[in-house]
């Protein structure tokens, strides 16, 4: 008995050690790959210049890369949080360690309200999150309401999802063949973010704050989510309410990126797993680590695509499905419900 009780007091201490070591490594690498692709391109500094050029004194370098390369790399790590995090709590509300905003069509009803706005009334770019997150709703609910059949199945609400997603994605691409190149358009169906500027970021973070908040709030909650319906009910947690309000929070925090980035598919996917498998299940700790984590995998997937052919790029929306797509399938294999 006692020899069982050692054993769990190390493995309970192992686990807290590997969850703080994955805190601080996925801290680093954030910072670090902040300043690496900070210098990636034909302007390249030494940190020491820029601290000189962001607070002492001009340089014309330093001003060239605060313009241009410091929005694109906030853009990645805000949306990469956001779309994270999503992923997390969508796969909480919904039971199902497949859900993620963009296979179940979240992020292309969100992509398809941002581009009628922005091809239709380009004078409300401004209110495109709003249009966006109104997308998503619509889209989680046609999801959802389509994959009721005496409950929900956790493959039903993927294959439902996924044809939502393709019917979206196909108005999308009409409607952005049919805009003759706008750039904005442009840039939200092909998930391009090389020519965002501080106005996108000043649009995308008080909503991705927000959401993040919102998602911590209610940590204690998907915790309890977690448990059988009926264990939840008898602890006096009203199950469906509060599902149906943290569907609204993951909705908002992919449609939002979704306006500013494009689709971006597998993010909410692979971030929550490789976020469980590092420091476990417990909401508190999975959320703030799947927001970082997910700048960092943003953020280094849009490096590898201006790097890998340069001078020419591939967004990160273009990596992440290279990498997502075998991803997807290991997991759809290794699911229980997987041929049910």
């Amino acid at each position: 008995m006692k020899k069982t009780l050692n054993d769990d007091v190390r493995r309970e201490n192992r686990k807290r050690a590997v969850s703080y070591f994955s805190f601080v490594l996925v801290t680093i690498g954030l910072l670090v790959l902040f300043i690496v692709s900070l210098n990636i391109g034909s302007i390249q500094v030494s940190f020491k210049q820029l601290m000189d050029g962001l607070f002492v004194a001009y340089d014309e370098s330093v001003a060239t890369i605060y313009d241009l390369r410091f929005p694109r790399i906030f853009i990645s790590i805000l949306a990469g949080a956001a779309i994270s995090v999503s992923g997390v709590l969508f796969q909480a509300v919904l039971k199902n360690p497949l859900a993620d905003p963009g296979i179940i069509g979240i992020s292309s009803g969100a992509s398809l309200a941002a581009v009628l706005v922005m091809a239709l009334v380009p004078s409300l770019y401004f209110l495109t999150p709003l249009f966006a997150f109104l997308g998503g709703i619509l889209a989680f609910s046609l999801v959802y309401s389509l994959s009721w059949k005496e409950g929900l199945s956790p493959l039903r609400i993927i294959l439902v999802g996924v044809a939502v997603n393709a019917m979206f994605v196909g108005l999308v691409n009409a409607i952005g063949a049919m805009s003759g190149g706008s750039s904005g358009v442009a840039s939200i169906v092909n998930g391009n973010i090389t020519m965002k500027t501080w106005s996108d970021v000043s649009i995308l973070f008080p909503y991705v704050l927000l959401g993040l908040a919102l998602a911590l709030m209610f940590s204690d909650t998907l915790n309890i989510l977690s448990l059988e319906d009926r264990t939840a009910c008898s602890l006096g947690i009203e199950v469906n309410k509060l599902r149906f309000i943290i569907s609204l929070i993951a909705v908002l925090l992919a449609s939002i990126s979704t306006a500013v980035t494009g689709v971006v598919g597998f993010l909410g996917l692979i971030v929550p797993h490789i976020g469980r498998l590092l420091v476990g299940s417990d909401h508190k700790k999975l959320i703030p680590f799947s927001a970082l984590l997910g700048g960092n995998v943003f953020l280094l997937a849009d490096t590898i695509g201006r790097t890998v052919a340069y001078p020419h790029e591939i967004s990160a929306a273009i990596i992440m499905s290279v990498i997502g797509g075998p991803f997807f399938i290991m997991l759809l294999r290794r699911s229980k419900s997987y041929g049910k």
